[in-house]
């Protein structure tokens, strides 16, 4: 009697886990996107102060505000060869700020980093012994060192090793090549990898599998 009561536990904790591993994930990303949304929205309220009382009767029409001028920028922007102007107020106003120049030129290099279409910059991903030898982490090439480093006449790159969970936080080395090695993941598989700490297996490997 003992034995069937345990292997109706098992069974009904089996039955559970099945469940909770078709509704947590859904549940979750429901939420996180739920959050997201609401946050975004709060930070846009604002806007419905400056919305005419018809455009207020479509629902999220602040949303449609803030893509709507986005766009508008970028077509001026790329348009009317705007960019040198744009580039001067930079150099000229934003750089000259102390403690503006530091915060926004960091923010626009990372921006351009995630939104560049140069093939080296965090879409090329890599395989490195870090931090000591016989240990192999993932990272990111983020572009070609510009100094020789320490009289070594070979090229260096920049690589970014993200951190696990928090991939914005990570540690920035120099490497020659050969001290590397490019591997087939795209970086949204290897971002995958690295925030669920190896958990995530992309799905073309599955498939093969």
């Amino acid at each position: 009697m003992k034995n069937f009561f345990k292997q109706v536990i098992e069974f009904l904790r089996s039955l559970f886990l099945n469940g909770l591993l078709i509704v947590l994930p859904i549940t979750l990303t429901f939420l996180l996107f739920n959050a997201s949304f609401k946050l975004i929205k709060r930070w846009l309220l604002p806007l419905q102060n400056f919305l005419p009382n018809s455009f207020l009767a479509i629902p999220h029409s602040e949303f449609l505000v803030v893509i709507g001028s986005v766009l508008l920028i970028g077509v001026v922007v790329k348009f009317f060869v705007l960019k040198p102007i744009i580039n001067l107020i930079e150099e000229q106003f934003l750089l000259k700020i102390p403690l503006v120049r530091p915060i926004y030129s960091g923010i626009k290099q990372l921006v351009t980093a995630f939104t560049s279409k140069d093939q080296l910059t965090f879409n090329t991903v890599v395989l490195l012994e870090f931090p000591s030898s016989g240990i192999y982490s993932i990272g990111f090439m983020t572009g070609e060192f510009p100094l020789p480093v320490n009289g070594d006449d070979r090229k260096y790159y920049n690589i970014y090793v993200p951190t696990t969970p928090n991939p914005t936080t990570g540690f920035f080395v120099l490497l020659p090549e050969g001290k590397f090695r490019v591997i087939d993941l795209t970086r949204q598989e290897a971002m995958s990898i690295i925030i669920s700490g190896g958990i995530i297996k992309p799905e073309r490997y599955k498939q093969a599998n």
